[in-house]
């Protein structure tokens, strides 16, 4: 029996770490940030709808994405932010779903769907079970201050823009407290994938 895992968490919590992890033990991981680079490439068609409904001001002069250009568009317009999302999202699917599937003819058994936004972004029928990973509220919030170079204010906006961990966890199949250290984490991951392959 295939398997399709979501692999999500939320922003700071160590997700990169557990997918990390996974690819380290041979399971193949398909990540969701990659492919949205991927279908936005220049020459594909998602480049060409996003000139198309933004203008060709959203490119550059080798006609790659102007990534700035487009972030300030969409960051504070709602709309403009839905409807590059509208042209986007269905095509990181197709992408994932294609790797996917080329995975499983080549003898996978188990695929990794890493995807941050996995809930926000309701793809929840793409896996067959769910990982979240987590840490306490203050881990959380001292990584990513460390990471991203943010004051406290700023990092709280953050964590509060996505859905809570909590409520993520109540919906996991599985969930990694990634509080300690690099081995306590790794324990974790290997009691899962053995449940996953028995």
């Amino acid at each position: 029996m295939k398997k399709t895992i979501g692999l999500t968490g939320s922003i700071a919590t160590g997700k990169s770490t557990v997918s990390n992890l996974f690819s380290d033990k041979g399971i193949p991981v398909i990540d969701a940030d990659v492919a949205a680079r991927e279908v936005v490439q220049k020459e594909t068609v998602g480049l060409k709808k996003i000139a198309v409904f933004f203008g060709e001001e959203v490119l550059n002069d080798d006609g790659s994405l102007n990534r700035p250009y487009l972030g300030e568009l969409i960051f504070n317009d709602q709309k403009k932010r839905e409807a590059l999302n509208k042209i986007v999202h269905p095509l990181v699917k197709d992408n994932m779903l294609a790797k996917r599937n080329d995975l499983f003819q080549s003898g996978a058994n188990i695929v990794i769907f890493d995807i941050p936004l996995l809930f926000e972004s309701h793809l929840e029928t793409l896996v067959d079970q769910i990982i979240v990973v987590k840490t306490s509220r203050e881990v959380q919030l001292s990584r990513l201050i460390a990471r991203n170079h943010l004051n406290k204010k700023q990092a709280i906006v953050r964590i509060n823009s996505q859905m809570s961990l909590a409520e993520k966890c109540k919906r996991a199949d599985y969930v990694i407290d990634n509080n300690g250290d690099l081995n306590d984490t790794e324990k974790q991951v290997n009691i899962i994938l053995a449940k996953l392959t028995n």
